[in-house]
């Protein structure tokens, strides 16, 4: 009997293996020229993707936790001012926050889309708010519009975090579209090398349409100086490389066609999974179009982590993301009184393997465990 192949929950080597002269041919090219910090593929990566975005400015940086507080920084927010935040996140959207001094108002989120949602901002709205970062979870967006409306109403900040879903679409009410990470003050995101557009190692970049706010972004990264050794603002020193903008520049031309294999896999989990009794599958919002950075379904009953053993039992990958809400974590023990939803989803998230490389026997496989699962 013939081994299964082993299934993956992300796959970059199989991506790698089908662009790969044209990757390698980018390294070379960095290599041979010895232009390792500044070359000339950062800057033609950074116009590629703010064509790409359609983002005014795109300023390259060395990750996305290093984008987020970049952006904080260059918006010139005090000690003690409060920044609305989801509860249900990766740490990276409150820790730059605290490191700055600022205070994390945590809020619940949608249940069905798992994003930041306009309820909750303005239940959390104070005198002290200065800033609101709607992340745009597992692959789609915030519904951004009455986000903004209340920004525009209350003089407010928006930073969104577009780490999981760059690729996606808004829809504005009256049908016009823009790219996720477009449509805030200031948006971010990372090229972690699993996410979506991933690089070989680390990187992020940040976009705004504000030419001020793109040259205070661009000190702030370089150690706070517009000219050489003359320091204007307290910055940091956040750059991505050039082999890293190389292989982007690369992978960018085919993050359209990652974005619908993603989709393609997506679709295809659904019409696998529809109708089994103990889960409930991802809701694609009307507001957005969804890459899929992750394929997250919430698991009845508590029988999520049952099922997560399940089914590495039979040699399936999957992944909690995030066994707990920002505020129950101990660097924050924050006030959650109320966030019952992040509590909910926490308990019962699992998500399952996804990745452009993902093959359709694969996904029968996994969603036969499924079933079997349940008839026990």
């Amino acid at each position: 009997m013939q081994e299964q192949q082993k299934i993956q929950m992300v796959d970059l080597h199989g991506q790698y293996m089908r662009i790969k002269a044209e990757v390698d041919a980018a390294i070379a090219e960095v290599i041979d020229s010895s232009a390792f910090i500044n070359g000339p593929a950062v800057g033609r990566f950074a116009s590629a993707l703010a064509q790409y975005t359609g983002a005014g400015h795109v300023i390259t940086c060395g990750n996305g936790t290093d984008a987020l507080q970049i952006a904080l920084m260059a918006l010139g927010l005090r000690p003690g001012d409060e920044v609305i935040v989801p509860a249900f996140t990766y740490v990276a959207s409150a820790e730059v926050i605290a490191l700055l001094g600022l205070k994390p108002v945590m809020v619940d989120v949608d249940r069905d889309t798992f994003n930041t949602d306009m309820r909750f901002i303005e239940k959390a709205h104070t005198p002290r708010t200065r800033a609101i970062i709607p992340v745009h979870l597992f692959g789609q967006s915030c519904d951004m519009e009455p986000i903004m409306d209340f920004a525009s109403a209350h003089g407010l900040y928006v930073v969104e975090d577009n780490a999981q879903s760059l690729g996606a679409e808004y829809i504005y009410r009256d049908g016009k579209r823009r790219r996720t990470g477009a449509v805030g003050h200031i948006g971010c995101t990372s090229f972690f090398p699993s996410k979506n557009l991933g690089c070989y190692g680390d990187g992020g970049a940040l976009f705004t349409d504000d030419d001020a706010l793109a040259e205070r972004i661009r000190m702030t990264a370089n150690h706070g100086q517009r000219v050489k050794y003359h320091h204007d603002v307290i910055g940091c020193n956040s750059r991505l490389d050039t082999i890293q903008a190389a292989v982007l520049e690369v992978k960018l031309r085919y993050l359209d066609d990652y974005c619908g294999a993603r989709r393609t896999a997506a679709h295809r989990y659904n019409a696998l999974l529809r109708g089994v009794d103990g889960v409930e599958l991802p809701v694609e919002a009307p507001y957005s179009t969804h890459v899929y950075h992750q394929y997250t379904l919430r698991v009845r009953d508590g029988r999520r982590n049952a099922l997560k053993e399940f089914l590495a039992s039979r040699g399936i990958p999957s992944m909690i993301y995030y066994p707990l809400p920002l505020y129950r974590q101990n660097a924050y023990l924050y006030d959650g009184s109320g966030l019952k939803i992040a509590d909910e989803l926490a308990a019962s998230v699992l998500s399952l393997p996804m990745h452009t490389e993902l093959e359709a026997v694969e996904q029968e496989r996994i969603a036969e465990a499924i079933m079997d699962f349940f008839k026990r």
